[in-house]
């Protein structure tokens, strides 16, 4: 395997290196033990971690998983667009089940509005086979309309003239919008959303902030800091299977523009990875298990969206994406989930590279045409035998080496073909269910 990586003692970022839904939740809280803060970047409620400590199993969507430590600062940057009821009705959850929340939220993050929501599906159906299968929770139109700088941040909920200037301006574009462009009728509350939105400024007042000076300040005075992405490489809009992307950059330098800190602040770069592969959403897979097999995947690994439901699709690990990632990222690790999924397969095939007509190829094509046509070539490896909780309890406690060789060498061979070291390996759901790889 390559060289091991160490945790650098200040700043830590850990971001999705597949298409999302790696288990990052899982590898986030199971590091915020040994963090003062954990700051989110990118994305809304589209998508969501779960992480289970105890048996009790927790649902998050906006809150960074850092709620579960009551002493760590969560953060909410700026790179963020956030649906303040969906925020509220989290926020509540979580003080009903006793946390209390050291919540800070970005002055800067773009607010999403009903008719957001109300866009979001009628654009992707529009889209057709170029849709993302996108969640339909108003993050797209929310990020389009910052882009267009029509958007309302939280800052403005603060100030009832200076919102309501902007909200007249784009609760009206929205109208003129639905009649002209979808011949259809807003039939929404102005005044009414406006009085509601208002009301959650005021709710959400004692919470928000600079993001950027708090977080800049804490790294200065020797804090440290998780910084933690949503969603996965392979769904940014810029470096993602475009158009079937999310509408925020989810890799790793997003987290300069998305908290406001610069480049020379990040350390390490952990990229999670799922030991197969899956995603929620439209577009080709190159490596997706069809069938009995895809089925198998699914129905083992429990690959149902955290927020919508939605069955995920399934197949193996494509190193011709994973090295893009590792690249693009700049990956100083890998930490492995969900590898005990996999016991009880005689062979485990992973993608190698593509074959296109006549042609290898060994990088990720942008080109959607060419994707849409390649087909993977597989190494097949060796799988190991199906183990029980017992012995997982038994391994978790001798480390990294008690692993079963043949699972250590799928690993390895991982790590070697993306020239990035494991440094963690995830075995089950809870978050003891974690073995550093020293």
């Amino acid at each position: 395997m390559s060289k091991r990586s160490t945790f650098k003692p200040q700043t830590v970022m850990v971001i999705g290196a597949q298409w999302g839904d790696e288990g990052k939740g899982k590898i986030i809280d199971y590091l915020t033990s040994t963090v003062d803060y954990v700051v989110r970047f990118q994305g809304g409620n589209n998508a969501g971690h779960t992480v289970v400590v105890d048996g009790v199993v927790h649902k998050l969507h906006l809150i960074p998983s850092g709620v579960l430590y009551p002493k760590t600062r969560i953060v909410l940057g700026n790179g963020m667009v956030i649906d303040p009821e969906v925020l509220l009705s989290e926020m509540a959850n979580f003080e009903t089940k006793g946390f209390k929340l050291n919540l800070l939220i970005s002055e800067r993050a773009h607010v999403i509005f009903p008719f957001h929501i109300m866009m979001d599906g009628m654009i992707d159906e529009y889209k057709g086979t170029l849709g993302a299968g996108t969640t339909r929770r108003g993050i797209g139109p929310a990020y389009a309309d910052k882009a267009e700088r029509f958007g309302i941040r939280m800052i403005d909920l603060l100030d009832q003239r200076i919102f309501k200037e902007k909200f007249d301006q784009l609760f009206d574009l929205k109208k003129n919008t639905f009649r002209c462009l979808y011949g259809q009728r807003m039939n929404l509350n102005k005044n009414e959303i406006f009085r509601t939105y208002l009301n959650y400024g005021k709710k959400l007042r004692l919470y928000i902030g600079d993001v950027s000076l708090e977080v800049n300040r804490a790294i200065a005075a020797g804090k440290k800091i998780l910084f933690e992405g949503a969603q996965g490489t392979m769904l940014d809009n810029d470096h993602g299977a475009y158009p079937h992307t999310t509408s925020s950059n989810t890799v790793a330098g997003a987290v300069c523009t998305g908290v406001g800190v610069g480049p020379n602040r990040i350390g390490d770069i952990i990229g999670v990875v799922k030991a197969y592969l899956s995603r929620v959403g439209a577009g080709p897979i190159p490596t997706e298990a069809k069938g009995q097999l895809g089925t198998y995947l699914r129905e083992r690994g429990q690959e149902y969206g955290t927020t919508t439901g939605r069955p995920r699709r399934c197949g193996w690990v494509d190193l011709v994406q994973l090295r893009y990632a590792c690249r693009i990222n700049g990956l100083s690790s890998l930490a492995i989930t969900k590898i005990d999924v996999l016991g009880g397969l005689k062979s485990i095939p992973v993608a190698v590279k593509y074959r296109y007509k006549t042609t290898t190829l060994t990088e990720l094509p942008a080109d959607l045409n060419v994707v849409r046509h390649c087909k993977p070539i597989y190494k097949t490896l060796p799988g190991w035998k199906n183990l029980t909780d017992s012995d997982f309890t038994n391994i978790i406690k001798k480390g990294y080496t008690a692993l079963p060789p043949r699972m250590r060498d799928y690993m390895k061979f991982i790590a070697d073909q993306t020239a990035t070291p494991i440094s963690l390996v995830s075995v089950g759901a809870e978050r003891r269910a974690t073995i550093r790889v020293q």
